[in-house]
Parts: structure tokens; sequence; C-alpha cells
């Protein structure tokens, strides 16, 4: 059996309002690379995809559920300063594996920030 070659990957969260989406990604850093009308937005940052999808075509969809995307940064304290800046509530967590800026998008999804400690 031949093994599949994965090109690309996109995340994909469900949203409740896109325009308001774009805005906040493009807020803490991502790019918009492509948008198809009120169907479908790519947001860009380096190394990742995140697409973005009116939840009203899923029937009962009001968000991302479990889903969680975490970035690195050049600088830690600038990105913490720009969420703050936003008026964007932050968790912020100190364990093994490094520091966290934790905060979620208008839709309830769970990002961070991580300044890795390895």
């Amino acid at each position: 059996m031949e093994k599949i070659a994965i090109k690309d990957s996109t995340i994909t969260i469900n949203v409740l309002d896109l325009d308001l989406s774009i805005k906040f990604y493009e807020s803490i850093g991502l790019t918009l690379e492509q948008r198809w009308d009120n169907h479908y937005a790519q947001m860009i940052a380096p190394g990742i995809t995140v697409g973005l999808h009116p939840a009203t075509v899923y029937k009962g969809a009001k968000g991302s559920g479990n889903t969680s995307i975490g970035f690195t940064c050049e600088d830690f304290a600038v990105a913490k300063s720009a969420l703050l800046a936003l008026g964007i509530t932050i968790v912020e967590r100190n364990e093994k594996g490094g520091e966290f800026i934790q905060f979620n998008d208008p839709d309830g999804t769970a990002l961070y920030f991580i300044l890795p400690k390895w």
C-alpha cells in the first residue's frame, strides 16, 4: 500500500461571525490569504493555515468545540501586551513545558502563545 503524501494542512474552525473572526485573527498576527464571500476564509501564519467556516452550514454547530491552537512568537512580552491592548482576556500559566498565554477567539476557541522551555 502506497503512503499518502500530505502537502499541506488546514485546521478549520466553525465560526458564528466570519467578519468578526477575520478581524480577530488579523489582530493577533495572522494574515487573510483568501476569502470566498461569506462561505470560507483562509488565515495564515508561518507553518499553519486556519480556515474559518460559518457554523450556520452545520446544523446545531456552535463554534469550534474542543479545538486548541498554539503559536510561538518572536517576543512573548509583546504578544502579551498586544492581547491586553486589544481587550482580550488572558490567563497566564508557567509549566514544565513553558510559559503560556491562553485566550479565546470570539467563538470560544482556545488559543495560546507559548514560550517553550525546550
